[in-house]
């Protein structure tokens, strides 16, 4: 894979929140093939990837983005669909995709609002250590 082409599968998160921090961390260690890659809502290169679908990051990130194969996720699909793809029993949870996307959605957007005040946060995205940096794409396009 060039610099230049992202790779076919991206969570885009809240780099300052550490309930997204924790989850990106949970996925990389559901996902030893190494298949899903990550970059911060807050980065460039979130940016850049976004645009072709429509969508501006907001300052105060409150969504959690899976980008598939061109297709973009947000909220409890992009979970969902996440869930599905890690190792172990996680990839069950997918069957919760039958439960209407409004009702999914509203649970999402509670613990979504609560985030800071349940789990805290960062002052700045967290610098991943050398053996996990490889699974994040550069914050700044090529």
């Amino acid at each position: 894979m060039s610099r230049a082409q992202p790779p076919d599968t991206v969570v885009l998160f809240d780099g300052v929140c550490n309930l997204c921090n924790g989850t990106v961390l949970f996925i990389i260690d559901r996902d030893p093939e190494a298949r899903i890659r990550f970059t911060a809502l807050q980065s460039q290169r979130a940016a850049a990837l976004l645009a072709p679908h429509g969508v501006v990051p907001k300052e105060e990130p409150d969504s959690f983005v899976l980008l598939q194969d061109g297709k973009l996720y947000e909220r409890s699909t992009a979970a969902l669909r996440v869930a599905r793809m890690l190792k172990g029993p996680w990839r069950f949870l997918y069957a919760f995709i039958v439960v209407p996307r409004p009702l999914r959605d509203l649970v999402y957007r509670i613990i979504a609002r609560n985030r800071y005040r349940w789990f805290g946060r960062e002052a700045q995205c967290r610098i991943p250590t050398p053996e996990l940096r490889a699974r994040f794409l550069p914050e700044t396009t090529p």
